[in-house]
């Protein structure tokens, strides 16, 4: 009896603990991790609930108000988010992130001029954020602002690491009589992003750049008696040099003839006045073999999907040799190469 008693008081006592456990408050960094996991899942209502009390015990913590008005955003309530973006904006400590969260609320709520004075502010703060020069040129883009190009061009300029630029500007370039930028920038932003969709598609465009605009007259600089850029008349002089093998068509095999003869003449004739990473990766790739192998990776799958996988069966020294190189290394534009003129 007096076992059962005593277990009887064990019991209760164990109970009275985890009651008391359950009871505590929960403190402000582990009620953060519990409404990410909410917002993970798509449960915004939860994740504005707990993210709200944390806040109500931590009233300036930035990270936790960004979420709070990203769950809001998330759930298209945009009166809610955007209460909240004007108090974030204010604040001194106010990063590149909390700029483009409110970009992105202005966007949805279709408030163009806001969202510009936004970017502009935000730009005034961080002066060499390439995320915020590339969702302001969106935003101009998005209302047939052709200036955008300037805001991607700066963007390239002052922070070079970042893809997004590059990729916008390719894209701008592409449509218009552009000859260089549309392939340079076009290739930058594949090796940044060489496995998202819009890298995919960007492969695609590189291919169609040297089939409808690059090689179309076997004189290259035609056209280009007013390009300001020293660096792509350079480029497309090299390029010219290489123009008769164009005659045969453009295929992967004779993209990759005129691109190693190209590289070849420019490290003789250009590189020291232009010192340029994404070339230097060319000859890089030459120097260990593989020029071919990037080649086929750039071209192959877009101009002839059934050939390229064929292509990397019946070479799968170089095809592997280039997919471990790759995976090896992370392409970044350093500074100091910008040689765009507008």
């Amino acid at each position: 009896m007096k076992n059962l008693t005593r277990f009887a008081a064990a019991l209760f006592a164990l109970l009275i603990l985890s009651l008391s456990a359950i009871s505590q408050p929960e403190d402000p960094k582990t009620m953060h991790e519990t409404a990410k996991t909410f917002m993970r899942s798509g449960d915004f209502d939860n994740a504005i609930l707990v993210l709200t009390r944390a806040l109500q015990k931590d009233s300036k913590n930035l990270e936790m108000q960004k979420d709070l008005v990203m769950s809001y955003y998330l759930k298209r309530d945009y009166t809610k988010a955007l209460e909240g973006v004007k108090q974030l904006i204010e604040r001194d400590d106010a990063d590149v992130v909390t700029y483009q969260i409110a970009g992105n609320v202005y966007k949805a709520l279709e408030q163009v001029k806001e969202c510009e004075k936004l970017y502009k502010k935000g730009l005034k703060k961080f002066p060499k954020s390439g995320p915020l020069y590339s969702e302001y040129g969106e935003l101009l883009w998005s209302t047939k602002d052709y200036s955008a190009i300037e805001q991607w061009e700066l963007g390239i300029k002052a922070d070079p690491a970042y893809g997004g630029n590059y990729y916008n500007a390719a894209q701008f370039y592409f449509y218009s009589k552009d000859k260089a930028w549309s392939l340079i920038y076009g290739e930058i932003f594949v090796n940044m992003e060489s496995l998202s969709e819009r890298g995919a598609a960007m492969k695609q465009l590189l291919l169609q750049g040297y089939k409808e605009k690059l090689f179309t007259d076997a004189d290259l600089l035609k056209g280009e008696e007013k390009n300001k850029s020293e660096f792509a008349k350079a480029f497309l002089t090299g390029m010219g040099k290489q123009s008769s093998l164009a005659d045969k068509g453009i295929s992967t095999e004779v993209l990759t003839m005129i691109r190693t003869r190209f590289i070849l003449d420019w490290f003789a004739t250009s590189a020291t006045r232009y010192p340029f990473k994404l070339f230097d990766y060319h000859r890089q790739l030459l120097q260990d073999g593989l020029f071919d192998a990037y080649n086929q990776w750039l071209f192959g799958a877009s101009e002839n999907l059934a050939a390229y996988d064929n292509w990397t069966k019946t070479h799968p020294d170089e095809y592997n040799g280039f997919t471990t190189f790759q995976k090896s290394r992370v392409f970044r534009m350093p500074q100091g190469q910008y040689y765009q003129v507008n």
